[in-house]
């Protein structure tokens, strides 16, 4: 379940290729037999913790990978009717979940991410709100895992990707206001999906994965178990996988998570959003970036509708 490896070590020949690599495991780093404790966060983190659940809205909408590609990602905000053509905030009081993964193999990073951030205060202010979560690859850049950056990509953040990503810098402290699991009315929203033990321990799996990233638990060597241990929130392909879900499993977390439904990211799915166990699991990552050219298409969840699937044009 956890795995114990080593540090892995950015080299000249990180794979910058522009066809997909291989499904990543977890990263490697070092960690003590016996398995990894459950997340916690550092004594002396002066983060608060978020509320791990909000009310349900009448509109919410949720997008899957974009990975550094910014006109997919505008694509797909306009595609759930969030902006309009000058990438301004119409959505109103609708809520948007981004579930993660807005960084490496593509050039846009930090535009994307200053996007976000923009509307996410635009949104606020029209009684809305744009809920950005942790992905995998972003934890994964804060270790220095730098193995799906393009060469435009490590030129971005002023040419300093690692001091700006890594625990505690500019960058990694504004990713710290974000979490890795949300819940929103009946509906839990995480990268890769919420199961066995990982259900009891979302208010210490987000902070801790804000703590470390603000600079106050451990340095890129030291991350938080969230992303060493392969069935984690941000790792676990459980979920992902067409006709391999354990839809049990899911009954049994979303029973101890409160909630009627899963929608999870991480795990392209070609042929766009899938379903699975009876509207209970959604998959929404299509691949959305120009590197797959999947189709742009996002979830609706709108209160007293079933989930519909809208979709865009890409730009």
């Amino acid at each position: 379940m956890r795995r114990a490896l080593a540090l892995l070590v950015v080299a000249a020949s990180c794979d910058h290729s522009h066809e997909p690599p291989a499904p990543q495991s977890a990263p490697v780093v070092a960690l003590p037999a016996p398995p990894a404790p459950p997340p916690v966060a550092q004594p002396g983190c002066t983060l608060a913790p978020h509320p791990s659940r909000s009310a349900a809205p009448a509109e919410l909408v949720a997008i899957g990978d974009v990975h550094g590609d910014l006109s997919a990602a505008r694509a797909a905000l306009r595609a759930a009717r969030a902006i309009d053509d000058h990438d301004r905030w119409i959505g109103g009081a609708m809520t948007v979940v981004q579930t993660g993964d807005l960084l490496d193999r593509g050039d846009d990073e930090s535009k994307i991410l200053e996007l976000f951030e923009r509307l996410a205060g635009e949104a606020h202010a029209a009684g809305g709100q744009l809920i950005q979560l942790l992905g995998n690859h972003e934890l994964m850049n804060a270790a220095g895992d730098f193995r799906y950056v393009t060469p435009g990509g490590m030129q971005d953040f002023g040419g300093d990707r690692a001091g700006a990503l890594g625990p505690g810098g500019a960058w990694a402290r504004r990713l710290a206001a974000h979490d890795v699991i949300a819940i929103v009315g009946d509906t839990v929203f995480s990268h890769a999906g919420v199961l066995g033990d990982w259900v009891t321990h979302v208010d210490d799996t987000n902070l801790a994965a804000r703590c470390w990233l603000d600079g106050q638990a451990g340095d890129a060597h030291h991350p938080p178990s969230v992303l060493t241990s392969d069935d984690s929130p941000v790792w676990t392909r459980a979920l992902g996988t067409a006709g391999a879900t354990d839809c049990g499993e899911l009954d049994h977390a979303l029973a101890a998570l409160g909630a009627k439904r899963m929608v999870v990211a991480h795990t392209v799915q070609r042929d766009g959003i899938t379903s699975a166990c009876d509207g209970k699991l959604w998959r929404i990552d299509v691949g959305l970036a120009r590197l797959y050219g999947g189709p742009i298409e996002v979830l609706e969840l709108a209160r007293g509708a079933p989930p519909r699937v809208l979709r865009g044009e890409r730009l």
